[in-house]
């Protein structure tokens, strides 16, 4: 069983790692750090501990603020921090007088005044003699309080159930194609194509274990790509499972009659909601479950789907309109509350009002009408399978209260968040090793 898993980790490490926008990896920890001496040997070291394992309070937010320091002079100046709200209007701020003595430690707690719900940012600077510093973090109170001011449109399952009616008019017409150059260890890989919506081909990769019985059907671990990532065939030692990952149109080897560059994707048709490249790519989703049933191998009932960032969003996308998934993994989703985005996350509003810019006859307003049609809070409320979140409070491309309002319409009993008070656009190895355990229990895989 532990070596089972630990070749199931491995799977979803080698996946999340290419999923994962990596423009969204940074981790703002520390900003500004100076040292004005030149004396390599001698340094302050600075610790921020907040008095919450995931950043998240109900009421105060609390810190210790531990300052070590090597020198061998005192060290006097001051301790402070500065609370903003998300888009940097500054709420509250307070500072201490301070003096370490040389080679000593100190440490200071502060509790934050009262806030109502949401996500601060809150920095935390030291300027003394020979150093200045500034630690950057995020706090919560009570997110699960957070709503979004937007209505969802009235016409979206509606507008969703037309474009499912419109791919279940295109024929599929699969295509499987070995390809015995591409295996490694033990698992044989196919190439597979399909039609989906507007008779564009799409194209992804399956991969088994060789030497089964011929009548097993595999549970199936789906892996959804993130923004512009060209997604391979998934390998590892696994020996009762498939994986499949696929392409969207615009994506990897989807590209031949979708082909824009890489800024470009996101606005592609956006001045049309019927026509946005994310209609099709998330119908290209649902026709990738199609093909696991459509397949005696692959067990129907037993699908997980995972993605991050671009792939997170397609994951709750799909999970919202199509109940064959039974476990939805999604780290990191973008497009959240996508009319609170402006002011708190530059990707990809910036390109968006860009693109807006430089088309006179289109308006803003407009596109934010047609991109409601895509925000994944809006299709949370239909989710109806067990579906395990994972974001960063320094995230810069899903922020954290943005998360939450999409989190939040969740139907309770399906949902289940895991915070990172200390990440960014990213999920550290632990949310992927109790997915995998999660996987493997629900599937009975052991």
């Amino acid at each position: 069983m532990v070596k089972t898993l630990n070749k199931l980790k491995y799977i979803y490490i080698l996946f999340i790692s290419v999923c994962i926008a990596i423009a969204g990896n940074a981790k703002p920890h520390k900003a500004g750090a100076k040292s004005l001496l030149s004396k390599t040997d001698e340094e302050v070291v600075t610790t921020l501990i907040a008095h919450s394992d995931d950043g998240i309070f109900n009421s105060n937010a609390s810190y210790t603020f531990e300052v070590k320091n090597t020198y061998r002079t005192d060290q006097t100046g001051r301790v402070a921090y500065v609370v903003t709200t998300p888009a940097g209007k500054p709420l509250v701020k307070d500072s201490i007088s301070v003096k370490i003595s040389k080679n000593s430690s100190n440490s200071y707690n502060f509790t934050i005044p009262a806030m109502k719900p949401g996500f601060y940012k809150i920095n935390f600077m030291i300027n003394v003699s020979d150093y200045d510093d500034t630690t950057k973090r995020v706090f919560g109170i009570r997110p699960k309080e957070i709503r979004s001011s937007h209505p969802r449109p009235a016409d979206f399952d509606s507008f969703w159930q037309t474009a499912k009616s419109q791919l279940a008019a295109v024929k599929p017409n699969y295509k499987v194609t070995e390809k015995p150059e591409l295996e490694k260890d033990n698992r044989r890989v196919f190439l597979f194509e399909m039609k989906s919506l507007d008779d564009i081909t799409v194209r992804g990769w399956l991969t088994i274990p060789k030497g089964s019985n011929k009548n097993r059907r595999f549970p199936v671990f789906v892996g959804l790509p993130g923004y512009q990532v060209d997604l391979k065939p998934m390998l590892g030692e696994d020996e009762d499972l498939a994986i499949i990952t696929i392409n969207v149109r615009g994506q990897g080897n989807s590209r031949d009659v979708i082909h824009p560059k890489r800024p470009d994707y996101i606005t592609l048709n956006i001045e049309d909601k019927n026509k946005y490249v994310l209609r099709g790519a998330i119908m290209d989703c649902i026709r990738t479950i199609d093909f696991i049933c459509s397949r005696p191998d692959l067990d129907s009932t037993r699908i997980e789907i995972s993605g991050g960032s671009m792939g997170g969003f397609l994951a709750v996308a799909l999970a919202g309109l199509d109940n064959r998934i039974k476990l939805v993994s999604a780290q990191n989703p973008i497009l959240g509350d996508i009319r609170d985005l402006a002011g708190v996350a530059e990707w990809p509003i910036n390109d968006i009002k860009e693109y807006v810019a430089n088309r006179p006859a289109l308006s803003y307003n407009k596109i934010m009408d047609n991109l409601d049609y895509f925000d994944i809070k809006n299709f949370a409320p239909n989710i109806r399978s067990s579906i395990m979140v994972g974001m960063g409070l320094l995230d810069h491309l899903a922020p954290p209260a943005n998360s939450f309002v999409f989190y939040n319409n969740i139907p309770a009993k399906y949902g289940t968040i895991r915070i990172y008070k200390d990440l960014g656009h990213e999920v550290p190895k632990s949310f992927l090793d109790e997915d995998g355990h999660k996987m493997r229990d629900v599937f009975g895989l052991f």
